[in-house]
C-alpha cells in the first residue's frame, strides 16, 4: 500500500504558529525576514542576538517548529538531525486589531490600535539530489 505524499513529508517537516502575538505585523516581518532561507541553527543565533524585540517571540515559534520536526521524526522511526533543517516558510499575517481610546480636549476621542500578528514558520530537511536518481 503507497504512503500519500503528505503524510511522507510530514516527518520531514515541522511547523509552529504563534497567535494572536501582542506586536504589530510590520516589526515581525522584519525580524522573520531576517531568517528566511537559513538554517534554523543559525536562524536561532541570529534571533538570539537580535536587537528589536520581536526576535524573542519569532525565536520561541522557531524553537517550537523544531521540537515539532524532532517529535515527527521520532514517531515515524526516521533519522533526524536538528543541523540539517532549513527554515523553509516563514511570514507574518494580522491578526485581530483592539481599538482603544484615549480622551482628548473638547470631548474627542482619539483612537489607538493595539495590533496583532500571527507568525508561521515551517522548518524542513532540504532534498538531497542523489537519491532521485
Amino acid at each position: 500500500m503507497a504512503i500519500p505524499t503528505e503524510i511522507k513529508d510530514a516527518a520531514m517537516q515541522g511547523k509552529a504558529q504563534a497567535r494572536n502575538v501582542r506586536l504589530t505585523p510590520m516589526k515581525a516581518r522584519r525580524v522573520v525576514e531576517l531568517i528566511r532561507g537559513k538554517r534554523a541553527t543559525d536562524a536561532l543565533a541570529v534571533l538570539q542576538f537580535a536587537p528589536q524585540s520581536a526576535s524573542e517571540p519569532v525565536r520561541k515559534c522557531l524553537a517550537s517548529a523544531i521540537a515539532n520536526a524532532r517529535f515527527l521524526a521520532d514517531k515515524t522511526n526516521e533519522a533526524f538531525d536538528e543541523r540539517e533543517l532549513v527554515v523553509s516558510t516563514a511570514y507574518v499575517d494580522e491578526g485581530p486589531t483592539m481599538k482603544r481610546f484615549q480622551p482628548r480636549a473638547q470631548g474627542r476621542a482619539y483612537r489607538i490600535n493595539k495590533r496583532t500578528c500571527h507568525i508561521t514558520l515551517v522548518v524542513s530537511q532540504p532534498e538531497k539530489k542523489g537519491s532521485a536518481r
